[in-house]
């Protein structure tokens, strides 16, 4: 992303923005451990004194944590404010806050749809408005957001999710492009995650009678976090955490009807565990649960991706592994 110069990582200040479970806990006990100044955002205090707690005993002894909703943009610039405060700059901002309600389009509400977009397309742009005048004051920096593959590829069940992040990714895209035609020192990276082992199944709003799930292959959260802490560093545009997630965009890409016609036979049942709903019926779409400050889901996860590792590799050694993907899936099609 041309003469984009990032710090090490030791020597950044990183805002990590819904960080008290799942992929951004995870990703803060990476940054922590490259010993980076960490600023800890999310909504629930006592899963922030805790998650803070964690980064201070892992080399990240400086951290703060600052309470606040991704969905108000007064929170998001008293974030900046504190970080400012604290530690005279922002040099990388991480957004990681999401929800989901799992249900048919037709079956989830206007007030859910509302509320999902809010969080999941509103929050990342609240946040980024508020960063870019630091990150443009520190002489440059990365602005990071935690899309989803979904961005490229819908599912079944997360109309309201797959819409909110594909709205992300686009307003991702287009805010790049304008801070490279003004010639601004800002990396503008959107991470998308394959099917990730977080809690994030649990805590979400469901309609489908019983408990939801990842779609296989699942991946380990420190999947996520390795390619965050590589943006940190290295200027990148869009980059998939998890090869499977790699391979479903190329495949939408290259034959959008059959891979439609695969998720539509396929990915219904492959979301639907046999484990009933909790009979509470607790969500955290409109506030955090209590005792819900976990990086990991209970689904497993590979904690390997070779798809990451290839994503990062410039040049003939990546455009090979694309070529070799790209006739694998063309063969399939003829083949369907």
């Amino acid at each position: 992303m041309g003469s984009i110069h990032l710090q090490p990582i030791e020597r950044q200040v990183v805002v990590i923005v819904g960080c008290s479970s799942g992929i951004g806990r995870q990703t803060a006990r990476r940054f922590a451990e490259r010993e980076a100044r960490l600023v800890l955002v999310a909504r629930a205090d006592e899963a922030l004194g805790d998650i803070l707690d964690e980064v201070r005993a892992m080399g990240a002894p400086d951290a703060i944590a600052v309470e606040g909703d991704v969905t108000s943009p007064d929170d998001m610039q008293a974030v900046v404010r504190a970080a400012t405060e604290s530690f005279g700059r922002i040099n990388t901002w991480v957004h990681a806050a999401a929800v989901s309600v799992y249900a048919t389009a037709e079956e989830t509400t206007p007030d859910e749809y509302r509320r999902v977009i809010e969080v999941n397309l509103l929050g990342p742009i609240h946040g980024s408005l508020a960063a870019l005048p630091a990150l443009r004051a520190a002489g440059g920096g990365a602005l990071i957001v935690i899309t989803s593959v979904e961005a490229e590829v819908p599912l079944p069940y997360q109309a309201a999710y797959s819409a909110s992040k594909h709205g992300a990714g686009a307003f991702l895209r287009a805010l790049r492009m304008e801070l490279r035609a003004d010639g601004a020192p800002v990396a503008v990276t959107a991470v998308m995650p394959a099917s990730i082992d977080t809690p994030l199944f649990r805590n979400a709003r469901s309609r489908l009678g019983v408990m939801p799930r990842p779609v296989d292959p699942v991946y380990d959260p420190s999947v996520v976090a390795e390619q965050v802490v590589w943006a940190a560093e290295h200027p990148t545009a869009d980059i998939f955490a998890g090869g499977a997630g790699w391979a479903m965009a190329l495949g939408w890409r290259l034959a959008p009807g059959l891979t439609e016609r695969a998720l539509a036979r396929f990915a219904m049942p492959a979301q639907r565990t046999s484990h009933p709903e909790e009979p509470s019926g607790d969500d955290n779409l409109a506030a955090p649960l209590p005792g819900t400050d976990r990086v990991r889901g209970g689904f497993g996860g590979r904690r390997l991706s070779v798809g990451n590792r290839l994503q990062r590799v410039p040049g003939a050694v990546r455009m090979g592994a694309v070529l070799v993907g790209a006739v694998a899936v063309l063969a399939a099609s003829r083949r369907g």
